[in-house]
């Protein structure tokens, strides 16, 4: 008890800081229980990094419901019990953590029912007053030495020497199997010198990474309005107030809202990321979220993969002036426009159809951040499918080879690249480099 009263009272006095809390939040939201579930990861982020300000109040759940579920700022949480039910969830995948691959962790983070700003608490140590009482049962156990014959101490030899072996024997495989688990996760591109020589370079400042998911809502949006979404619009979320302002019918305008409260997200654009988390599945610098949920000071301070073009992830409208291939549509179809063709190139390429399969065309871009602090990779497609296609070439060790050698570079310089894919029921089995550009990367 004592013990206890002297780790509060050291706890009091010791109160976690800032940088100790968001490194905690961060761990937590990019482990094992949070990878494949980025509504709640959000969620997780969105309270935990309101909880970090200075004189924080109390989160209230509308405020949640609009800026993380995507519902309006007026919505009636009394009819919708969204928050609360992903509340829920999210406080068994926290303490599923802490009680797994957190059990080391020294800070605890709690969401305590009734509210949804998070605590930290010191983690109190374990209590381990059973060991007086085993000894005394093992000395109790013990027969009196004038009991036992003379052979007795040369069996119990024996039987000590056989145990201390087969427990030398099952440590050794446990470590032998976590000696190989702890060699692919911190050499995750092992027999893959292409994978290797650019995200080496891509992840080289080791800061966080946003792997940010396109809205397919908004590009609904844009093909049901033929109105094209700017990014100021979409930020200001002006795009919905002009909806409204329209002349469209009643049930056109609520069919429009309920369109993007769903905020909805393509199978490619899923396939893109899931293609690039697999790279480093343990990665604690990796961090999913969607382009609604995004903020330019990310942008600016991160390494970014903008996952589809400006009419499903606006963000990519910032990189607009550097871009050679560009995303372009007509109507609900999607070509790529080349700015300026060279030598045996087009100006535009449109999707096609032949006996094979349909044809598309695939836009990958690897550029500085606005801030120039870090990097920037753009995977967009004519559609959801060749999104996909881009992502694959980003982590294909023959791909990414068969580039290198095109362009005769042993480091990965800024480059974009234009991919034509090929595919059969959705799934993508050629991707040819069309064109390309090169530029001077900073070292």
């Amino acid at each position: 008890m004592a013990t206890i009263l002297n780790h509060l009272a050291q706890e009091a006095a010791d109160q976690p800081s800032v940088e100790e809390r968001r490194a905690l939040i961060e761990r937590v939201a990019a482990s094992e229980h949070f990878i494949r579930a980025a509504r709640l990861r959000d969620f997780l982020l969105y309270v935990g990094k309101h909880s970090l300000k200075d004189g924080s109040t109390e989160i209230h759940e509308q405020e949640i419901g609009a800026r993380v579920f995507g519902r309006p700022a007026t919505y009636d949480t009394s009819q919708d019990n969204i928050v609360r039910v992903n509340a829920t969830e999210l406080r068994k995948r926290i303490e599923a953590y802490f009680a797994s691959e957190g059990a080391h962790e020294t800070l605890i983070l709690e969401i305590p029912r009734g509210g949804y700003k998070p605590i930290f608490r010191r983690r109190l140590p374990e209590v381990e007053g059973h060991q007086a009482s085993a000894r005394e049962e093992l000395l109790h156990s013990t027969p009196p030495h004038h009991d036992l014959d003379r052979t007795r101490p040369r069996l119990l030899a024996h039987i000590l020497w056989a145990t201390v072996c087969l427990l030398l024997a099952i440590a050794c495989a446990v470590l032998f199997e976590q000696n190989r688990a702890m060699h692919k996760t911190l050499h995750p591109w092992e027999n893959k010198p292409a994978v290797a020589a650019f995200w080496g370079d891509f992840l080289r400042n080791n800061q966080q990474t946003d792997i940010v998911l396109p809205d397919d809502s908004a590009s609904v949006i844009e093909n049901i309005t033929h109105h094209s979404i700017t990014l100021e619009d979409y930020l200001s979320r002006s795009f919905l107030q002009q909806i409204k302002s329209s002349d469209f019918s009643a049930d056109r305008k609520a069919d429009l809202d309920e369109v993007f409260n769903h905020n909805l997200i393509t199978f490619g654009g899923v396939l893109a990321a899931q293609r690039i988390i697999a790279l480093d599945p343990f990665s604690l610098s990796l961090h999913l979220t969607a382009s609604r949920f995004y903020e330019a000071d990310s942008l600016k301070r991160d390494n970014a993969i903008l996952i589809g073009g400006k009419k499903a992830n606006p963000w990519v409208f910032l990189f607009d002036d550097q871009l050679n291939f560009n995303l372009d549509t007509a109507g609900a179809g999607m070509f790529v426009v080349n700015n300026h063709p060279q030598a045996g190139e087009q100006a535009v390429y449109t999707e096609s159809s032949t006996q094979k399969g349909p044809v598309g065309y695939s836009v990958v871009a690897y550029l500085p951040n606005p801030s120039r602090t870090g990097n920037t990779i753009i995977v967009a497609g004519t559609d959801s499918d060749a999104s996909s296609a881009a992502a694959e070439f980003l982590t294909s060790e023959d791909q990414l080879q068969k580039f290198r050698n095109i362009i005769h570079a042993d480091r990965f310089p800024y480059f974009e690249v234009l991919l034509k894919t090929s595919e059969i029921r959705g799934t993508s089995f050629n991707a040819e480099v069309v064109a390309y550009r090169t530029y001077p990367t900073p070292r």
